[in-house]
């Protein structure tokens, strides 16, 4: 039965690596003596939305790692591109692709502004194809190393229920666009040995992003730590899983983690704030 791997010395490529989730994803890797590409756009501190792509990268140094910040709005094609190009001068190439960056606006039709839609769409859908795109000349190259290559992608398991679209119908268009990459993709790339899975949360996830959004008790939600968890158990992987769309807790549980009071932002809660999509 082949062993566990870690993550010491593979290079990871993140997006929205700056806070939440992306960083706590970005520092559990770290710990193992990864090298993280930290991608994001924000490199000047927000009140509202603190951390930028230097205080990440100092947070991955912190926790064992090697860090990459690159300023980068991932619907600029030539900026992609050139962060795949510095991350492979930097570390000499990428092993596993975390497409986290995302954009919400839970509108309805009549009060999503086409700029809003554009953003969303932008962001989630076109940026994941895109990054995936830029970065599998790379993961390629890890396959034919034995390096285990994957690409792992913050969305949801896909459902026609129209539950999920009626309320907020371009985000929804938006995230499932990122899952439809992993569906795609987990297809066309088996043949090169490259795996590609979806990893969601079954609670809202307290982030600073998450403030933003009225009417979320974030004193009912879990922390980042339990997909940065849950998403390194998909990443240390011994055999290549892939096409799958976990949910956070499901995972755990099979790996024996069954005491999830350690994620809860407040000990004790028995009822969380549910998220998306998860019937």
């Amino acid at each position: 039965m082949n062993s566990r791997s870690t993550l010491k010395g593979k290079t990871l490529f993140i997006t929205g690596a700056s806070r939440g989730i992306g960083l706590a994803i970005a520092t559990r890797a770290a710990a193992d003596g990864a090298n993280i590409v930290i991608l994001a756009k924000t490199t000047d501190p927000n009140p509202k939305l603190p951390g930028t792509i230097y205080s990440a990268a100092e947070a991955v140094k912190a926790a064992g790692g090697q860090a990459l910040p690159l300023a980068v709005d991932i619907r600029d094609e030539d900026a992609v591109l050139a962060a795949v190009a510095s991350a492979v001068a930097t570390f000499g190439g990428i092993d596993i692709l975390v497409n986290n960056a995302s954009a919400i606006s839970l509108t309805d039709t009549e009060h999503t502004p086409m700029k809003r839609y554009d953003l969303m769409n932008g962001i989630n859908a076109r940026g994941t194809y895109l990054c995936t795109q830029a970065c599998l000349a790379e993961l390629k190259k890890s396959a034919q190393a034995g390096r285990n290559p994957q690409v792992l992608t913050m969305s949801p398991p896909l459902s026609m229920k129209p539950h999920w679209f009626e309320n907020h119908t371009a985000y929804t268009m938006a995230k499932y666009g990122m899952s439809m990459c992993t569906l795609g993709h987990a297809g066309e790339f088996r043949k090169y040995g490259i795996a590609v899975n979806s990893l969601w949360p079954r609670t809202a996830i307290a982030t600073a992003a998450l403030q933003m959004i009225p009417g979320v008790d974030l004193k009912l939600c879990r922390k980042p730590g339990i997909l940065s968890d849950a998403a390194y158990f998909i990443l240390t992987s011994p055999s290549m899983n892939t096409g799958n769309f976990y949910i956070d807790d499901e995972l755990l549980a099979a790996h024996g983690v069954t005491d999830l009071e350690q994620y809860s932002v407040t000990p004790g809660t028995n009822h969380f704030v549910p998220d998306f999509f998860v019937d």
